[in-house]
């Protein structure tokens, strides 16, 4: 039960760390090429329910992502395991 948690947990704080980081990186992005078509009538706006939704779900495709390794991990003698490394 501890292997499945960890294992879903590093998961989970994995697909944090790149949505803080990509997140931020895409609303940069999207603030440049507002820029170079501002002469075009393009506005710039940052929709907050969006981001907060494309967070959720990489919290969501973390936990799903994780499922899998953490039942094959919580099979695995651990005794095993480490003789394997």
């Amino acid at each position: 039960m501890q292997m499945r948690r960890m294992i879903r947990h590093e998961s989970i704080i994995t697909a944090l760390i790149g949505a803080a980081l990509g997140l931020p990186l895409g609303v940069f992005l999207a603030a440049l090429v507002t820029r170079a078509l501002s002469n075009q009538a393009v506005g710039f706006h940052v929709a907050i329910l969006p981001l907060a939704a494309f967070t959720a779900v990489a919290v969501l495709a973390g936990v799903l992502a994780a499922i899998l390794p953490a039942r094959r991990a919580a099979r695995i003698d651990v005794l095993t395991a480490l003789q394997y490394e």
